[in-house]
């Protein structure tokens, strides 16, 4: 039995290993995403807080850029990290609930195989470590359920908390988590200590956080009304049922998580998983949540339906159950490489390259940030010596301040003075400057909001990709300063993005 433990634990890793080692190769192609430069110019202006998020993926990526300075893969191998925890938890989530070799390496792949998790290695976002949090707190609460030991509340709080600095859609699980406790027998738990302890846990872990929002009038939860508005208007929710079967699980494991929710639904000891995800799966269709948001979710069933497939399956005649096997690990395989074409960069050219981006908006919003910021250098240097002494550069959007503050200094660029979320606290220099060089803006709103405005270069790329800066924000120009005084137009200029 030991052995056999042993074997399958190894088996676990090789999965996960292969997978890491992928992005590992690959994740060095192309460039930033927007997002990831938002995340590394916060992580140069570490707070308990900021607009767009909570603390902690910029802190992990303040010691990522300690320790890599702005080398891709190194900055993003937290998030590669994070992966491989998530693969091999939910091959041990399957052991737990007395899954043989089969069941857990079922498991493993089918997670690993999948849109989202595959997508969450590619980048570092605060997405990535959500899902971890997710998959670690079923793993506890499995632990739980099983031992009927209370002492597991303390984990459980413990990654609740750091989920909530981490993402605040953790509200939808702990509100899951909540109501699956009052709806099943584990609400004798309520007597207990140790769940009491497991919440005061995760609120003096969230706490700093909580009073940053305080002392910042809840900031984020108007910039979260902003987005929700703005994704519920563009059409970013629709499809949200069909994300759950072709983006957050491996189109050939849908049959799996489906059998594993019945499963936990007739299962009195584990009935408690299955509300910690219809809980939240009902406040998303609710509130109009996009589609990845309830991700998370799918590791605990998928490793419940890999037990009762291993079960179905070893009762069936040995010539029929390897075609199962066959058909079921071929589909698994297939889909799974039609998911890393479209979201792993594997190529940096030719035909898979092409795939990739026609099908991947967010592999094409990795193009084109070196080439603007060497534009606007360049354009910084056409420039009369006076006028070049006391330039600045002002951008519309987050990526653009990222791109200018993390890839400019190659170039001696300032600073970029930025509206959007969090730099707005930082403010305009002391020393406003007089000349501008303006990114972000339509001709009409350059002049509209500047003085003196000449158009001096254009933001693209050479690949002639089409993404938001090359269609949305083509032109660069400049001007003088605000047509208002600085400290008018700066509280007229907050963005949220």
């Amino acid at each position: 039995m030991e052995k056999d433990t042993r074997t399958n634990t190894a088996a676990l890793l090789a999965i996960a290993s292969a997978i890491m080692l992928l992005h590992v190769l690959t994740n060095k192609r192309y460039g930033f995403h927007r997002d990831e430069l938002q995340v590394l110019s916060d992580a140069r202006h570490l707070d308990w807080g900021f607009v767009a998020y909570p603390p902690f993926t910029a802190f992990v990526e303040r010691i990522g850029l300690s320790i890599f300075g702005l080398n891709r893969v190194g900055l993003r191998l937290f998030s590669v990290i994070a992966q491989g925890i998530v693969i091999v938890v939910s091959g041990l989530m399957a052991r737990e609930f007395g899954g043989g070799r089969l069941a857990q390496i079922t498991a493993a792949l089918a997670v690993a195989l999948s849109g989202l998790p595959m997508f969450e290695g590619t980048e570092f976002q605060y997405t990535s470590f959500d899902y971890l949090w997710w998959c670690l707190i079923a793993y506890f609460v499995i632990r739980l359920l099983k031992t009927d030991n209370p002492r597991w509340w303390l984990a459980i709080g413990a990654f609740v908390g750091l989920g909530f600095l981490t993402k605040y859609t953790m509200a939808f699980f702990a509100a899951g988590i909540a109501g699956a406790v009052v709806l099943t027998r584990t609400r004798r738990f309520l007597a207990s200590a140790w769940l009491w302890a497991g919440v005061g846990l995760a609120l003096l872990l969230f706490l700093p956080n909580l009073i940053w929002q305080v002392r910042h009038g809840f900031v984020s939860l108007h910039f979260l009304q902003h987005i929700h508005v703005r994704d519920v208007g563009q059409g970013r929710a629709h499809g949200f049922f069909r994300d759950q079967f072709i983006i957050c699980v491996n189109l050939f494991a849908v049959p799996l998580w489906i059998v594993g929710l019945i499963s936990f639904l007739r299962d009195q000891r584990y009935r408690m998983l299955a509300w910690m995800y219809l809980i939240p799966l009902v406040l998303f269709v609710i509130g109009k949540g996009r589609g990845y948001y309830l991700a998370g979710g799918y590791p605990m069933l998928i490793a419940m339906g890999a037990i009762a497939g291993e079960r179905w399956i070893g009762a069936l005649p040995r010539v029929r159950r390897r075609a199962v096997e066959a058909v079921f690990f071929v589909g698994l395989g297939a889909y799974g490489l039609f998911v890393i074409a479209i979201i792993v960069p594997l190529a940096s050219s030719g035909p898979l390259k092409d795939f990739a981006l026609k099908n991947n908006g967010d592999l094409r919003e990795e193009i084109g940030w070196d080439e603007l910021v060497k534009t606007v250098a360049s354009i910084r240097d056409s420039l009369p010596p006076k006028q070049r002494e006391k330039a600045g550069v002002i951008v519309g959007n987050y990526g653009e301040q990222g791109a200018i503050e993390i890839l400019g200094g190659a170039y001696h660029l300032p600073p970029p003075i930025s509206g959007t979320n969090s730099a707005w606290f930082r403010s305009y220099p002391a020393q406003a400057p007089s000349t501008l060089i303006v990114v972000g803006w339509s001709p009409k709103g350059a002049d509209e909001t500047f003085t003196s405005c000449r158009l001096a270069g254009h933001n693209g790329n050479t690949l002639g990709v089409r993404n938001e800066e090359s269609e949305d924000h083509p032109d660069i120009f400049v001007c003088g300063g605000p047509r208002r005084p600085w400290p008018d137009f700066w509280k007229e200029f907050r963005r949220f993005g």
